[in-house]
């Protein structure tokens, strides 16, 4: 995996860059939480372009399952990128996204800025 080690408003994040193989279900999920605690991170940050086209579709159970884990081992997570064009497709996807956002272990953001501001304003668990 190709990875960074950055932070972000103080934070201590993995953030995987956008290119590389698709990440899909539990092992790739493992691997990700298990390279973020050996690396000291408090958060993980996967783009967009790096799930597995089935992961927005919710009802394969792809998301469900990769990121039940992040939530068991307490490491949060944020998906980075334009979901603008997928959640309109499902409407339980976008009911997902915005849930999700309201709450502290999970989050879905279109850039680094807006990660950025809603870390300075509510920081992510972790």
């Amino acid at each position: 995996m190709t990875e960074n080690l950055l932070a972000i408003e103080g934070r201590s994040a993995l953030v995987c860059s956008a290119e590389g193989a698709l990440l899909r279900g539990t092992q790739a999920a493992v691997d990700l939480i298990s390279e973020a605690r050996s690396s000291g991170a408090q958060m993980v940050v996967v783009p967009v372009e790096r799930l597995d086209p089935e992961f927005f579709q919710l009802r394969t159970g792809v998301a469900g399952e990769f990121l039940q884990k992040f939530v068991t081992y307490e490491v949060a997570i944020v998906i980075l990128g334009d979901t603008s064009a997928l959640a309109p497709e499902s409407k339980a996807l976008g009911d997902f996204i915005r849930e999700s956002n309201d709450h502290d272990a999970i989050w879905f953001f279109r850039s680094m800025e807006d990660l950025k501001a809603r870390i300075a304003i509510r920081p992510i668990s972790g």
